[in-house]
């Protein structure tokens, strides 16, 4: 059986920062399954395209997600970052249960 999933790890970093906005670099590579600089660089992308903000803490970093942003594929375009990050949230926390 193939191992592919319908996100990208994009927004794979995306889901983790809009549950933990204080999650480490070493956090997202662990449950994610790619490398801390593969993490750094989608954080990158992320934030010079306007969908994450990061502020320093010391040593960590907390990261701020702009949900009012589109998503950037035409056909998913209408869709705000909040619609999907609304759906991840509900289903984490029926998890937890």
């Amino acid at each position: 059986m193939a191992h592919w999933t319908f996100f990208t790890n994009h927004s794979h970093i995306l889901f983790l920062v809009a549950l933990n906005p204080e999650i480490s670099v070493r956090e997202m590579s662990d449950k994610v399954g790619i490398t801390e600089r593969a993490v750094l660089k989608i954080l990158s992308d992320l934030s010079k395209d306007g969908f994450i903000s990061v502020t320093k803490k010391g040593r960590c970093n907390t990261y701020k997600i702009d949900a009012e942003k589109n998503l950037r594929h035409e056909i998913e375009g209408n869709c705000k970052v909040k619609d999907i990050i609304k759906t991840i949230k509900a289903t984490q926390a029926k998890k937890s249960k």
